[in-house]
């Protein structure tokens, strides 16, 4: 053999035998360590079987996370029609807000149609809003105030596209009739014509989705001063307190007839009382905190909400969770628009003037809004600031009758 072309190369020197120097005897291995089956061997062969075990799990948690995320974020229904509607009416609408306060209008629909809701009635193809909710989210998310809109209030209802391609006229009617009529984007319409404030999102949850987001939570407290048997409500319930799950809460916040003086006034109550606990309770028992309790929250939600593009998605959805989390319960508030009787129609209702319009003031100039406990089923929703008596100063800000969801459903 050569190195290179022409140069003879030095001859290999011989192997080592085993047991001299450089050889493979367990004596000069340098450690008893080296030696098949040693302590060593065994060591990189173990940590080798659980970097590989890490690797499996690491990969195995984030498939099922990547799984988890795609089936949340798909269980979301959007609903472009509205958006579509609403960019046909674009010039008459509010301006939107220049600041990151936000406003969303909350749909409580009691269709009929859908799995598990033909209990409650036979679908006639139409559906009326049960439950409407302003929420406004302060620009800093230090508080958060939801405002009732009364179904049976009387609104100017604007001119709206059906279903079926034609047109309403413009109505003065009762405030549900807008949902039934024209969807989403017409409720949105007549809401921003009542109260001048732009309605930036949209949520609509149906029978179902309510009781499946309250059964995720392990049910809410409530205290009931007599016993109730009202059977359009599907409700029989003990006096006392005790905790409602998913078709007994459903119930307590429908029911009319049995509850109070039946009317529509305390039947708001009711529900801004119930949704105070529920937040309270999410809030204070580590739902957002616990995976494995956030998940059957979020997996109900996501089922049961159809909402506009701007939240179709689980990171819209946890994003908006996350700016809401640090707002402390007491700052969470509740309360009905100001309304009295209607004059016309005893079971209808109209707005209380000059107090409506400076709670709607107070939303779109993202002012905070003073609540204060009143008498059950008040239905005026406004008071003077104590002491306070007409002058030439400037007005104080307006205090409102509500709760706020610290106070729980108990209190």
């Amino acid at each position: 053999m050569t190195d290179r072309a022409g140069t003879p190369a030095e001859p290999d020197p011989p192997a080592p035998e085993d047991g001299e120097p450089g050889g493979t005897g367990a004596e000069d291995a340098g450690t008893e360590d080296a030696a098949p089956g040693g302590p060593g061997r065994r060591r990189r062969h173990w940590l080798r079987w659980t970097a590989l075990g890490v690797s499996v799990v690491v990969l195995g948690a984030a498939g099922a996370g990547w799984w988890f995320y795609r089936k949340l974020d798909g269980n979301i229904t959007t609903d472009t029609t509205a958006a579509d509607e609403l960019r046909r009416y674009e010039k008459e609408r509010p301006p939107a807000g220049s600041s990151a306060a936000r406003n969303i209008l909350l749909i409580g629909s009691d269709t009929r149609s859908g799995e598990g809701n033909e209990r409650y009635g036979r679908d006639k193809g139409t559906q009326r809003s049960d439950t409407m909710i302003l929420l406004h989210l302060s620009a800093g998310r230090k508080s958060a105030t939801a405002v009732s809109l009364p179904r049976d209030l009387m609104v100017t209802v604007p001119s709206c596209r059906k279903p079926d391609g034609t047109r309403t006229r413009e109505q003065f009617a009762q405030f549900n009739l807008a949902f039934e009529v024209g969807g989403t984007a017409c409720t949105i319409r007549t809401v921003e014509k009542l109260t001048g404030t732009r309605v930036d999102h949209h949520m609509v949850i149906d029978f179902q989705g309510f009781k499946k987001m309250v059964d995720a939570v392990d049910g809410v407290e409530v205290c009931l001063k007599e016993p109730v048997d009202d059977e359009d409500a599907h409700l029989k319930l003990p006096a006392g307190r005790q905790t409602l799950h998913g078709e007994q809460a459903l119930g307590f916040v429908r029911a009319r007839k049995s509850l109070g003086n039946g009317s529509d006034t305390e039947r708001m109550d009711r529900q801004q009382q119930f949704l105070g606990a529920l937040v309270n309770k999410v809030q204070s028992n580590g739902v957002l905190l616990n995976p494995a309790r956030l998940y059957p929250v979020l997996d109900a939600a996501t089922k049961s909400i159809t909402t506009d593009a701007g939240l179709d998605s689980l990171r819209d959805l946890y994003d908006l969770a996350r700016s809401m989390r640090a707002i402390p319960t007491e700052r969470v508030q509740f309360l009905t628009v100001p309304r009295r009787p209607y004059t016309y129609n005893a079971n209808r209702d109209e707005l209380v003037q000059p107090a409506a319009s400076q709670l709607f003031e107070e939303l779109r100039e993202d002012r905070p809004v003073v609540v204060k406990p009143g008498e059950p089923g008040e239905r005026t929703g406004s008071r003077k600031p104590d002491g306070a008596e007409a002058s030439s100063s400037p007005a104080p800000t307006p205090t409102f009758t509500g709760r706020n969801a610290a106070e729980g459903a108990c209190s």
